[in-house]
């Protein structure tokens, strides 16, 4: 299925650190001749790229398991409060079309969040912020291809709660810029009760690194793409 926004990718744009493609993905992604000279590796990264950009294929998606994103992950929203993006957001504007004060206050919209920590255990997640946490159990349901007038096009990886805590979300949406099973090393996360109100959400979007990365480390990762 296939939901018709009215603006452009602004996850994708705002992504500092876009996730690249699914190796697994990548031989299947992969359609260069050879005869015009790339090497595999030189195609591969071209194809995921592409994915990473928001083009592909219907038939390049393939639905994946929660434990794609098993494990413990901070919020980078605190890091950007407290100044240690600063960096960033200053790369960010001597490569795009905003100020350093301007990126800032976008990603404090995109990032902004009060569950600072989040843990991915088998099929249970469970969400730190302010109080005690809460935690479901969710299953899959499936996934949803967003398309934007731009003409890029972002895939949400659904999961809905089947047991759990009263106030633990109905459903979450997954979307790191991968269209197949892979691990995850970031992602953004949707949460909520409403299915179809959250595919219509491209401006709040929590992001989430690994727990063991530093802040230094993290900072290194958004740099580095």
């Amino acid at each position: 299925m296939q939901t018709v926004l009215s603006r452009p990718l602004s996850i994708l744009a705002a992504s500092v650190a876009l996730a690249v493609a699914a190796p697994a993905l990548a031989e299947k992604a992969h359609d260069h001749d050879h005869a015009h000279g790339h090497s595999h590796d030189e195609a591969h990264s071209h194809a995921s790229d592409e994915i990473a950009k928001g083009f592909f294929k219907d038939e390049q998606i393939a639905d994946r398991p929660l434990s794609d994103w098993q494990g413990d992950w901070q919020s980078v929203y605190p890091l950007l409060q407290d100044g240690t993006l600063a960096p960033v957001m200053a790369h960010k504007a001597e490569h795009g079309d905003k100020t350093t004060e301007e990126y800032r206050a976008y990603y404090q919209t995109g990032y902004e969040t009060e569950v600072n920590r989040i843990v991915i255990d088998g099929d249970r997640v469970t969400f730190h912020g302010r109080g005690e946490p809460v935690s479901g159990q969710y299953e899959h349901d499936g996934h949803e291809v967003l398309t934007y007038k731009a003409g890029n096009r972002d895939v949400r990886f659904i999961f809905e709660k089947v047991s759990g805590d009263e106030a633990a979300p109905k459903f979450i949406q997954f979307s790191d810029h991968r269209i197949a099973p892979s691990k995850s090393d970031h992602y953004h996360l949707y949460w909520g009760d409403d299915r179809a109100a959250l595919l219509q959400e491209v401006t709040h979007w929590p992001t989430y690194y690994p727990a063991e990365l530093s802040a230094e480390e993290i900072v290194e990762e958004m740099l580095a793409h």
